[in-house]
């Protein structure tokens, strides 16, 4: 017989919410300092910017896109949605992940440097990837590849061993299906 006290009469401890990845799309005016006050946002309140990604999107309007991949509890992550909305220069912020159907990708410039089997072995995986070769030398390869951001991952972890330089990524970039724009 156990004489462990009884837990019953304890109350439940709550559930931790776990933080996850979430993609968010801003509309902005394109002018100088809104991208900073975006990135202040971030930065005053102790969120972490896994990508970002800007660009004119209407050029007639003067409008841009952000893109921001951060991380958090769906609260945190509320919280951050509502503090962008409360910037005067942002039009619209849409939480691409919650709101489903978002198409994502992101580009990767590859350097991998070698000679012999393990050069024959990057071109194979490239390949298999369906990454483009941009640049080629006797002794190294620029690989361009596009995809998910776990599909560029995977790419670049296979390329290591083989003989990988460097990388450069464009970030996560990110479009809703269906007739409807942001």
């Amino acid at each position: 017989m156990s004489t462990a006290p009884s837990t019953s009469h304890y109350p439940a401890a709550p559930t931790a919410q776990r933080a996850s990845a979430h993609t968010l799309c801003v509309l902005v005016d394109n002018e100088p300092g809104v991208l900073a006050r975006v990135i202040g946002l971030f930065s005053g309140r102790g969120y972490n910017i896994d990508s970002l990604t800007v660009s004119e999107t209407e050029h007639q309007k003067h409008l841009s896109r952000i893109t921001i991949v951060t991380r958090g509890t769906p609260m945190v992550v509320e919280q951050i949605k509502n503090q962008l909305d409360r910037l005067v220069p942002i039009h619209r912020v849409i939480d691409m992940t919650l709101a489903g159907n978002a198409i994502e990708r992101e580009l990767a410039m590859v350097k991998v440097a070698g000679k012999g089997q393990a050069r024959v072995e990057a071109l194979q995986l490239a390949e298999a990837f369906r990454a483009r070769i941009i640049d080629t030398t006797t002794e190294s390869f620029v690989f361009e590849v596009t995809g998910s951001s776990d599909k560029i991952e995977s790419f670049i972890n296979l390329m290591l061993p083989l003989g990988l330089v460097e990388v450069s990524r464009t970030g996560v970039v990110a479009i809703g299906r269906g007739p409807e724009g942001m």
